[in-house]
C-alpha cells in the first residue's frame, strides 16, 4: 500500500496521545540515503529547488509525515578550525574580549531564505508539512563564537560581557523563530543545541538557567502562540534540567538519546507521560548489532510507545558510517505495525 503522508500522527504524538498508526522521526538523514531511497525519480539540475524537492521525496518514501528544512543564509561567521568530522570546541572563535564583540560581523536574520517553505509547499505530498530547524544553537554558537575554555573562564572574569554575547545570538535566533512560525506548511520547529555532555550538562545548571533557558522559555512561547509545537534536539546528559525542559521552557517533544546516558526505553517510563520521546534507538547499537537485533528493538520500542507519545527513530540521526541496511531495519518495524 502506497504510504500517505498525515502531519496529525506527529502532533498526536507531541501531544503524548496514540498516533493512528506507527510513526517515524528523524532530524535527518545522509545523502547517500536520499540517493537510494529517491533512485527512480529524476530532478532537474538547472532548477534551484531540486535538491529540497529530493530531500520531500525521500523523507515521504521513508514513510515519514514531514520533512525537515534548514534554512540558508542565516549563519554566524566564525575563524579557520578543522574540515574534519570532528573538531575543537575551542576552534575558530572570533570574540575574546569586549573590543572584539563590538567589532563582530554579526548577521541579520532577516537573510535567510524564508521563501523557502512558500516555494516548496506545492511540491509537499498532501499531509506533509515541513519541520524547520535553527540553523544556529544559543549555547553551541555562543560556544563557537567565545571557544569552550574562553567562554568558561569569562564567566569569571567578565560575566557581564558573557551575558551580553549571549543576549546578542539569542535575540537573532528569536527573530529567525518569529518569521518561520508565520508559514502554512511549517508544522513544528526544532530547536537543536547540544547542552550536555556524557555525564553532566556543557555549563553548569545555574549558567544554563541564568543565559540559555530564558531565551528558549521565550522561543518555545512564541512557537506555541503560533499553534505550533517546539521539539528539543540536545544531545549529552541532561538529568539536571529535565525539570527545566518539561516545566520552564515546556518544549513538546524530546529528541536525542544514548544508551550510555540513558535508554529510550527508560526515559519514556521515567519522563513519557510528560514530554513526548522521539527516536531514541542508540546510533552505535544500531550500526553495530545484526540487523535482526535492531529490528527487534525498535519494534518492541513501538509497542512499548504505542499507549501515546512516542516516535520511532534513531537516538540522533542517520550519519554516512551508519549502514543503511541496519537504518532500512527500523524503518521496516514501523511499515510491519502499520
Amino acid at each position: 500500500m502506497t504510504f500517505q503522508p498525515d502531519f496529525s500522527n506527529l502532533l498526536q504524538v507531541l501531544d503524548r496521545l496514540r498516533p493512528d498508526r506507527p510513526t517515524l522521526f528523524e532530524y535527518y538523514m545522509n545523502q547517500t540515503v536520499y540517493d537510494d531511497l529517491t533512485r527512480g525519480i529524476s530532478y532537474d539540475t538547472s532548477d534551484e529547488l531540486a535538491p529540497w524537492k529530493k530531500l520531500i521525496d525521500a523523507f515521504r518514501l521513508a514513510g515519514y509525515d514531514y520533512t525537515t528544512l534548514t534554512l540558508p543564509g542565516f549563519t554566524f561567521p566564525l575563524g579557520d578550525r578543522g574540515h574534519g568530522a570532528s573538531f575543537s570546541l575551542n576552534e575558530g572563535f572570533l570574540i575574546r574580549d569586549r573590543t572584539s564583540f563590538h567589532a563582530y560581523p554579526w548577521p541579520d536574520p532577516g537573510k535567510a531564505r524564508y521563501d523557502l517553505p512558500d516555494l516548496l509547499s506545492g511540491y509537499l505530498p498532501a499531509g506533509m508539512k515541513f519541520v524547520v530547524p535553527q540553523p544556529v544553537s544559543i549555547l553551541g554558537g555562543t560556544i563557537n563564537l567565545l571557544g569552550y575554555d574562553n567562554l568558561c573562564l569569562m564567566l569569571t572574569d567578565d560575566e557581564a560581557l558573557v551575558k551580553d554575547i549571549f543576549n546578542a545570538v539569542g535575540e537573532r535566533i528569536m527573530a529567525y523563530h518569529l518569521e518561520t512560525v508565520r508559514h502554512d506548511s511549517v508544522g513544528a520547529c526544532l530547536i537543536n543545541d547540544d547542552w550536555g555532555f556524557n555525564q553532566q550538562t556543557r555549563l553548569s545548571p545555574q549558567h544554563l538557567r541564568r543565559y540559555v533557558f530564558p531565551w528558549y522559555r521565550k522561543i518555545v512561547k512564541a512557537i506555541h502562540a503560533a499553534g505550533k509545537p517546539a521539539i528539543l534536539h540536545s544531545c549529552g546528559n541532561l538529568h539536571e534540567v529535565m525539570e527545566d525542559v518539561i516545566e520552564d521552557m515546556q518544549f513538546d517533544g524530546k529528541h536525542s538519546f544514548q544508551d550510555l546516558i540513558q535508554p529510550v526505553e527508560s526515559f519514556y517510563e521515567q519522563y513519557g507521560d510528560r514530554i513526548a520521546v522521539l527516536g531514541g534507538i542508540d546510533v552505535d547499537f544500531i550500526c553495530r548489532k545484526p540487523r535482526q537485533e535492531v529490528y527487534e528493538r525498535c519494534r518492541a520500542m513501538l509497542l512499548r510507545g504505542w499507549r501515546g507519545g512516542y516516535a520511532l527513530g534513531t537516538g540522533n540521526s542517520v550519519p554516512e558510517y551508519m549502514p543503511k541496511d541496519q537504518y532500512y531495519a527500523l524503518l521496516q518495524a514501523a511499515e510491519d505495525l502499520r
